[in-house]
């Protein structure tokens, strides 16, 4: 029997196109930075990783205010796979942080507020993923994920806008369009949108994925097991 196409993995395609395309032009076609030379390069794929990041953590917390009201097993997933992606977004930031820091201060990390507020965030999400491990059925793992992001998603808007509450660190305000030179616009665009789709894909995913994992042990517990609107197992029609 064939195995069904799964529609997302044409968002991964053109991502994956597109962010081929951004790195290109980043290293290839665009001028080095006036201030950092060769090792700015790395801003291309540094700021969109950024915006990514806080971007699907915000998706995340939009996920965990549903999943909370509806007790859904899709919206677990979708909200479990949102998070993981935005722990992986979240710490690809953190180490290319620490890649561009080396050349440029000679040290691989300082306390800059922005720099451990993100290490803060990593952490926290990566708790909240770690807090699954504890629940016992699966509607206390979608209760336990979905609070746990909300109090973790606090973090979000201070890491965004911590660079203007304490200016003095090594992060610069935020740039627009308006202040960034023109020869860098498409590169960043590109890897921006890129690194969204490609976003969106994983966590489609790994939805997918964790669904899947969710019926099979309800399977494997009794025969005839499903899971019924909170996750919890049900057997010929009683909850256990």
């Amino acid at each position: 029997m064939k195995r069904a196409f799964d529609k997302e993995h044409i968002i991964g395609v053109i991502g994956l196109l597109m962010l081929a395309y951004g790195c290109w032009k980043a290293l290839f076609v665009v001028p080095a930075m006036n201030h950092f030379g060769e090792v700015g390069r790395i801003f291309f794929m540094h700021v969109p990783t950024a915006w990514n990041a806080l971007l699907i953590l915000t998706g995340s917390f939009i996920l965990a205010i549903g999943a909370l009201f509806n007790r859904k097993p899709s919206w677990d997933a979708a909200l479990t796979g949102s998070v993981e992606v935005g722990v992986l977004y979240t710490a690809l930031l953190v180490v290319q942080g620490s890649i561009w820091a080396r050349p440029t201060f000679g040290i691989w990390w300082t306390w800059d507020p922005r720099l451990i507020t993100a290490a803060i965030l990593l952490i926290a999400f990566a708790g909240v993923l770690s807090a699954r491990s504890f629940a016992n059925n699966q509607g206390q793992r979608l209760r336990w994920t979905a609070v746990a992001t909300i109090v973790a998603y606090i973090d979000v808007p201070i890491v965004y806008f911590i660079v203007k509450w304490l200016p003095r660190g090594i992060h610069q305000p935020h740039s627009f369009p308006s202040t960034v030179s023109t020869d860098y616009h498409l590169a960043l665009r590109f890897n921006a949108i890129a690194m969204l789709l490609l976003g969106i894909w994983m966590t489609f995913r790994r939805a997918r994925w964790i669904l899947q994992q969710n019926a099979a042990t309800a399977m494997s517990a009794a025969p005839g097991a499903a899971l019924d609107a909170e996750g919890r197992t049900m057997v010929a029609g009683v909850e256990e």
